[in-house]
């Protein structure tokens, strides 16, 4: 089931029309660099003006915002874990980050969600072993909780990112892909 569900994109995270993108944000949530920077670009103004009433968020938890001018009506922002600071916990605050962007995303009733490569950048987190966290966390979460979901999105920025999270999910799934 999950396999029918999760797909996997090259492209422009704000640029895909779902109920939902995650933003890859940091614990400000008042913009950034790379995709948060891209997203806080797209979005205008008025996101920076809705995310500074909400104090922040720590890593590993999720916010929700409208989306503004982006096709999406949501974004959903999520703090990542700086690879090597956070006393071997990263891991778990990885996978946090995308279980609780899925629980959200549930919660709201949203069908379709797109997640960038989470900490992968800046972050440092490296790149195999993040996208393993992210594919196994989704996987379960859809196993485990049958959302309502039509699509999950993992939208990867460049080649390499696509053929590291279809390399993985073939894997997890049992199945080859095209």
């Amino acid at each position: 089931m999950p396999n029918s569900i999760i797909r996997i994109i090259k492209g422009d995270i704000t640029k895909l029309q779902v109920d939902a993108i995650v933003n890859a944000a940091n614990s400000s949530l008042l913009g950034g660099g790379g995709v948060d920077g891209a997203i806080h670009h797209a979005a205008g103004p008025k996101l920076l003006e809705e995310c500074r009433t909400l104090g922040g968020c720590p890593t590993g938890e999720v916010r929700l915002t409208k989306g503004y001018n982006l096709p999406a009506r949501f974004i959903i922002h999520t703090v990542g874990p700086v690879y090597g600071r956070s006393s071997g916990q990263e891991e778990t605050l990885l996978s946090s980050c995308y279980y609780n962007a899925m629980k959200l995303a549930h919660d709201h009733q949203f069908k379709k969600i797109a997640f960038p490569a989470i900490s992968t950048g800046i972050f440092g987190y490296p790149k195999l072993e993040a996208t393993s966290v992210a594919i196994e966390t989704v996987w379960n979460y859809i196993k485990q909780h049958q959302p309502e979901m039509e699509q999950v999105i993992f939208c990867c920025f460049d080649d390499q990112m696509e053929r590291i999270y279809l390399d993985r999910l073939s894997k997890i799934s049992g199945k080859p892909h095209s």
